[in-house]
């Protein structure tokens, strides 16, 4: 079955011909041939062997495969926490793959909003003094920075708890919280990394709402997940098996068929 699907997916990703009447989205993730390798000699390992990828503006994308398959090293990639070992990825249109830290640092804060399985708000702040905090590493105006901490929250349905602290919250409110965080700095592209990992079923679904009101207000949005009920709420699957991209444009119903393959 694997080799079919496989097969089905080098038909899928073939580059089709150019259409000049078809008005194309910006790009917004863009790899090209990255490598990303461990060690060297017999202790070589390829996280990623040549990945090619591309994501537009507006997509909403799960990335998926196997323990080990290269997923968590691609979000890094993508979210400027690592670099590659070579190739190029355009973020935006700009080729962040071997910039410095600082440089790194200032991309994440300006154009990248992040979403982790553990929510990493700090204890000793409410939830509106948590999504401030990035706003002032971004330098935004003081009077500017309250407003629009109180609109993201409000977004996420949490503006009748600002002035809560983390420990005064359920684990779904925290994601929230982290959530209005990630987009306040209005981020070109939204990561999530098994942002429902920690989540009961009922909470799951809540915050997978937010995901796609957040979508379909025009965040573009990747997320990494192994749970396929989650993957199934997005608009394309990207599917990774031993470092490289085996299919980038699976619909939902054609997850179960990869998963048992």
């Amino acid at each position: 079955m694997e080799k079919t699907l496989i097969s089905d997916a080098l038909v899928r990703n073939a580059p089709a011909p150019p259409d000049s009447s078809v008005a194309h989205k910006p790009i917004i993730v863009r790899l090209e041939n990255i490598f990303k390798i461990y060690g060297s000699g017999e202790t070589e390992v390829r996280a990623l062997n040549n990945v090619n990828l591309t994501i537009e503006q507006g997509e909403y994308c799960a990335i998926m495969g196997p323990s080990g398959s290269g997923k968590s090293t691609a979000m890094n990639i993508m979210g400027c926490l690592d670099r590659p070992s070579s190739g190029h990825y355009y973020l935006d249109d700009v080729d962040v793959a071997q910039m410095d830290d600082s440089q790194l640092a200032h991309i994440r804060n300006k154009k990248l909003g992040f979403v982790f399985q553990q929510f990493h708000l700090l204890p000793q702040l409410t939830a509106l003094e948590n999504v401030i905090l990035p706003m002032i590493y971004a330098d935004i105006k003081a009077d500017e920075r309250k407003e629009r901490a109180v609109e993201a929250l409000k977004r996420v349905g949490l503006e009748r708890r600002l002035n809560n602290k983390p420990n005064q919250l359920s684990g779904g409110q925290q994601q929230r919280v982290a959530i209005a965080r990630a987009i306040v700095n209005r981020p070109v592209l939204l990561l999530a990394d098994e942002p429902t990992g920690a989540l009961d079923s009922r909470t799951t679904q809540e915050v997978l709402e937010i995901f796609s009101e957040l979508n379909l207000s025009g965040i573009t949005v990747v997320m990494v997940t192994h749970e396929p009920d989650v993957a199934r709420k997005t608009q394309r699957i990207v599917w990774f098996r031993d470092g490289q991209v085996v299919d980038s444009h699976l619909t939902p119903d054609d997850i179960g068929q990869m998963a048992v393959s």
